[in-house]
């Protein structure tokens, strides 16, 4: 039976930026490559503080990768792991494990414990990982595997060994320095390696469109995570989703400010930079004041990366217009953007950032605000749209039974298109219940106007239920975040014995004037007066610092629990 949504009203919305869908071809990510080299073998491909590659030198490093690979026994079909930050070893062995035929798995340079399931799940024959991280975070678990190569990130850098990881090194979540000559384990080092194999009698391998490219783990945070396994079809498609318009050209910066290990940095700046045949520009980790430095010598013009990023540059005392002045497009994934950010970020730097909406399920965005075009706000709800469904996907909106609803009506958010991808491995259950004959139930609750555009209101299990009433807590960060004082902000539901659940705020505030002034009591009043009184928090508790990810998503589940800890404390001293 025919639908609304099977009529894509979002194509007469994109208009003349997209022609027509563009179906699935035949084309892997290896062939664009290819097709990269060949066009612009000479030119910059990589530049990490001062070391650079070409692109004919890209393709040799990662031919001579896979070529290690394959006489350690690597063959089609194994899976290989990369436990590093955004470095030039990353994206190597990125394309040397494609090339000799294996899978890529991802993965957090902050998991530790974590790593013990991921390695058994994906049954992991080799491991690219950072010779900082290895001995305290990745030795323990990693004794099964039959290769691991371990990468010096310092040893890429033209500009000396501490020129900047001597500013890492001292924030949390880095892994120690590099341990000394006696302590590192007999295991073969990355550039020497890739060195040695250079001049290998080998042929890489020609991977199939139907063929595994990744398996990116999801958070976990319903029980152990689970392996998305996508396609080389899946990555290729996605990653040219950032470049179907044109808005790029060959030789643009393409600046990693998202990690490369999540989702998002992998194909939206990554994969895509070497589609289009950007100039990649490698950024370590997010640090504002060094980031703000790459900017201004690089001069990039295109970013992706989590509001929380653009938030923390939107606070630094030094940030200006021109940081911002040689950029085209910016764009923000893997977080809910608000309108207070945009406008604010707009307001103080001079640009627009755009939106995309996307899972690790889908290989990154499978919904986007085109390029030119900005995001309505829906003017009942506030709610600014995370964009227009990709011409070749199709999303839905779904009821509780499964059954499509209509434009404006509220519900799960559905996707299907050649970006899903095919399974959780070693899940058929999950698999079933979430990716249903290919079509992915994300767990996201949204609606669609009449022209297509998608409105995220929040996760599924989110929901905070006061007296009966749902309250989203995305729509009431969205109103927080209009506030001039305050620069983040997470709401959640916490006990209640009259009211089941009521609502809690937690925000951090700018730095200014503004901060020295407003109290808890004055952001609960400010609500009250743009929230029916059920919506509006009955606390608010000003703190130094949301807790996040570290691919920049808030920790709303840790932020929750901290808060149930501190009422039930507070009802236990009440009660002595």
């Amino acid at each position: 039976m025919s639908t609304w949504f099977d009529t894509r009203p979002w194509l007469n919305t994109w208009g003349d930026l997209i022609t027509e869908p563009r179906t699935l071809d035949t084309s892997t990510t290896l062939a664009d490559l290819a097709a990269t080299v060949a066009a612009r073998g000479e030119a910059e491909a990589l530049n990490y503080y001062g070391y650079t590659l070409t692109w004919s030198d890209f393709d040799r490093y990662t031919t001579a990768f896979a070529a290690y690979l394959a006489e350690q026994g690597i063959v089609s079909g194994d899976r290989v792991g990369i436990y590093d930050q955004n470095t030039p070893a990353f994206m190597i062995a990125t394309y040397g494990i494609w090339k000799a035929g294996g899978t890529v798995v991802p993965l957090n340079p902050m998991y530790r414990g974590e790593l013990e399931h991921i390695f058994a799940d994906a049954e992991v024959k080799g491991l690219m990982v950072s010779k900082a991280a290895f001995l305290d975070r990745v030795a323990p678990y990693a004794e099964n595997i039959p290769v691991v190569v371990l990468s010096d990130d310092r040893s890429f850098q033209a500009e000396g060994p501490d020129s900047i990881f001597a500013m890492f090194d001292a924030l949390p979540g880095t892994p120690g320095q590099n341990p000394g000559a006696g302590e590192v384990p007999d295991r073969p080092d990355f550039q020497a390696v890739v060195e040695s194999h250079l001049d290998a009698d080998f042929t890489p391998a020609a991977p199939a469109p139907e063929d595994e490219a990744i398996v990116v783990y999801t958070s976990g945070t319903s029980g152990k995570a689970k392996g998305a396994s996508g396609t080389h079809a899946s990555v290729s498609s996605n990653s040219r989703y950032c470049l179907r318009t044109p808005t790029f050209e060959a030789g643009d910066g393409f600046l990693t400010l998202a990690p490369i290990f999540h989702i998002t940095g992998f194909i939206c700046q990554f994969i895509a930079g070497v589609a289009g045949g950007a100039r990649l520009i490698l950024n370590y980790r997010f640090e504002p004041t060094a980031f703000l430095d790459l900017i201004l010598r690089e001069q990039p013009t295109y970013m992706a990366g989590p509001a929380t990023v653009y938030t923390a540059m939107l606070a630094h005392p030094a940030v200006t217009p021109a940081h911002f002045a040689p950029f085209k497009r910016m764009m923000s994934g893997g977080a809910p953007l608000p309108e207070g950010l945009v406008n604010k970020f707009e307001e103080k730097a001079g640009i627009y950032i755009g939106q995309g909406y996307g899972l690790t399920e889908t290989c990154a965005q499978a919904a986007i605000v085109p390029p030119g075009m900005r995001a309505p706000v829906d003017p009942d709800s506030g709610n600014l749209s995370c964009g227009l469904p990709q011409p070749d996907t199709m999303i839905r909106i779904l009821d509780d039974l499964g059954e499509p609803l209509g434009p404006n009506e509220i519900g799960e958010v559905a996707i299907s298109g050649p970006e899903v991808v095919s399974e959780y491995i070693n899940n058929t259950k999950a698999t079933s219940e979430q990716i249903p004959d290919g079509e992915l139930r994300t767990g996201d609750v949204g609606y669609m106007n009449d022209e297509g555009w998608l409105f995220i209101v929040d996760r599924k299990k989110d929901m905070i239920n006061a007296s009966g009433f749902k309250v989203w807590p995305r729509e009431v960060e969205d109103v927080l975040y209009t506030h001039p004082a305050i620069q983040e902000a997470a709401v959640v539901g916490i006990p209640d014995d009259y009211r089941g659940e009521s609502v809690a705020a937690f925000v951090t505030l700018q730095p200014g004037p503004e901060a020295d002034t407003v109290s808890e009591d004055e952001i609960v009043a400010f609500c009250r007066e743009k929230l029916a009184s059920y919506k509006a928090p009955r606390q608010v508790t000003i703190i130094d610092e949301l807790p996040k990810t570290s691919s920049g998503k808030v920790l709303r589940r840790t932020i929750r629990a901290d808060a149930v800890a501190a009422a039930q404390e507070a009802k236990a001293s009440a009660g002595d």
